[in-house]
């Protein structure tokens, strides 16, 4: 399964666009859409809108495999688009142990959707961005009507 252009779109909505390094909300550098640098990675002089949309497609591909590696029951396009958003947000790890996958991969679907709606805090703060983007995934999660398998 891959993301859709409604889920990309979700991201590049979210994330936004910046030319040059910023600090995300944990303190984080990051470029372009959302793309943490990496230890060997410098943009002294910023990036195109064309090289950010590379590199998110590199990072959408990374968000996806760990979808597919973690979650062991059949999801819905919008369910899969709502947990690449996720992890791409918040990265694999944190979805490896999370109760909203734990919810999922024991078959209780709308417990893990609720679960989605939890992730909006940042440095212990409930946060507008984030509050509206768990928001997001979980009207993408709810959207499609019928369970298909996942590639």
């Amino acid at each position: 399964m891959e993301l859709s252009d409604i889920g990309l779109d979700l991201i590049k909505t979210s994330e936004g666009f910046r030319s040059h390094v910023y600090s995300d909300v944990a303190g984080i550098a990051t470029i372009g859409y959302g793309h943490r640098l990496l230890p060997n990675e410098t943009f002294p002089n910023g990036i195109t809108q064309s090289h950010a949309l590379d590199l998110l497609a590199a990072d959408v591909q990374h968000a996806q495999q760990g979808v597919e590696r973690l979650v062991k029951v059949p999801l819905t396009q919008g369910q899969f688009d709502a947990l690449v958003d996720f992890t791409f947000n918040l990265g694999a790890r944190r979805l490896a142990s999370s109760t909203l996958l734990k919810s999922l991969n024991a078959g209780r679907y709308d417990d893990a959707a609720e679960q989605l709606l939890r992730w909006d805090h940042a440095g212990g703060q409930e946060m507008a961005a984030l509050k509206s983007r768990r928001e997001a995934e979980a009207a993408l999660w709810r959207s499609a009507p019928a369970r298909q398998q996942a590639a």
